[in-house]
């Protein structure tokens, strides 16, 4: 039996599998194994999300843990080659821009195991992003690149990528989204906060790049502040960013607004609920910046790129940097009732895991259970 491994690594990972692993297990006869780097290891920014996503316990797990980037990614390195001399995969899928996608890339490349990248094409052209080096990387050393928009076919051609290694099969997070709202819309998130639908905003903050540099994160605070001081903003803070808060001395200021609400990191259906039903959503989160087009929530994206245009040109995103003057009046503008409109793009119908499934069978030679229709 053909068989694939699934490498997931930090919590946009498992929103991205579970619709691959789901649609493979009901409609081909692979044998799949998922294997969970460790790269998050909190329990709130890991384990609750297989239970959320309905995933079982993953089948390897090399609990790699924290680290720099080189040492993180050397050691996953390692440990991947043993699994795949062990257990021999004719595929290895990986998805999003972590490092361990580009761990997973590098170890297959070396020893000749066909690889699969979920999300390929996506491109931010700032190269002081590791995200961004990990993209580049990863789609350079793949066999097949699965995009979510015609964006991303349009970079990889630009690269020199050969057409027919080239995929549009849609945005397969859209597929958790859709799969898991209605049950997340039962949950009691916003009675829980004292929350009125559509009358509070949602921001998060986990970049390096904003929460690393003491001066950025100084004026973004101040935006969630002002912002807080006309609506209830609720702030689920990343364990990286509440330990800069507290080194750079933020909270007893953060303390004086009590309609800033500091909350520990949620489930993945518990943040649905409320990221569905806010006014606005503020973040530097890529994933955040698809649903929140999926959703038709305005979003503000606080960086000065995004690798992710579709949900800018089409959909309800706005990036806007990180000058506070530029955040707070387009947050104003938001507020009071100018919204930007947008659409769903193409091909995010709840459907891509099922393509991707469909591709894998096709590609591998093996029979599937059902017609694709």
């Amino acid at each position: 039996m053909k068989k694939v491994i699934h490498i997931v690594g930090a919590r946009p990972n498992f929103m991205k599998v579970a619709p691959i692993h789901k649609a493979i297990a009901a409609r081909t006869s692979l044998q799949q194994l998922v294997m969970h780097t460790g790269q998050h290891y909190d329990a709130k920014m890991s384990d609750v999300f297989f239970a959320d996503l309905g995933m079982a316990a993953p089948d390897i797990h090399l609990g790699i843990g924290s680290g720099s980037h080189a040492e993180q990614t050397a050691k996953m390195m390692v440990e991947m080659e043993k699994i795949f001399l062990k257990e021999k995969p004719d595929l290895v899928s990986v998805v999003g821009d972590v490092n361990s996608t580009i761990a997973a890339a590098l170890v297959t490349s070396k020893m000749g195991i066909p690889l699969s990248h979920v999300e390929a094409g996506l491109r931010s052209f700032e190269r002081l992003m590791p995200e961004e080096i990990n993209r580049v990387v990863t789609d350079r050393l793949s066999d097949m690149l699965l995009t979510p928009s015609r964006d991303a076919d349009a970079n990889l051609l630009k690269e020199g990528i050969d057409p027919k290694r080239i995929h549009l099969v849609g945005n397969v997070m859209i597929d958790s989204l859709l799969a898991s709202k209605e049950k997340a819309d039962q949950l009691p998130t916003l009675k829980q906060l004292g929350l009125t639908p559509r009358a509070y905003v949602v921001a998060t903050l986990h970049r390096p790049s904003n929460v690393d540099n003491p001066k950025l994160l100084a004026g973004l605070l101040s935006t969630l502040i002002h912002v807080a001081r006309k609506v209830p903003v609720v702030f689920p803070v990343h364990p990286r960013t509440r330990k800069m808060i507290s080194e750079q001395g933020h909270g007893p200021e953060l303390e004086k607004t009590p309609t800033l609400k500091l909350v520990d990191p949620m489930g993945y259906l518990e943040f649905l609920s409320l990221t569905s039903q806010a006014q606005l959503v503020m973040t530097d989160s890529g994933g955040l910046q698809e649903e929140t087009t999926a959703l038709g929530v305005p979003c503000l994206t606080l960086r000065e790129e995004t690798e992710r245009p579709v949900t800018v040109e089409v959909g309800t995103n706005e990036v806007v940097g990180t000058d506070p003057a530029r955040i707070r009046e387009a947050a104003d503008r938001v507020l009071s009732g100018d919204v930007k409109k947008g659409r769903v793009p193409e091909l995010w119908d709840g459907r891509t895991g099922e393509r991707i499934a469909d591709l894998y069978a096709r590609v591998l030679g093996v029979e599937q259970k059902r017609a694709f229709g």
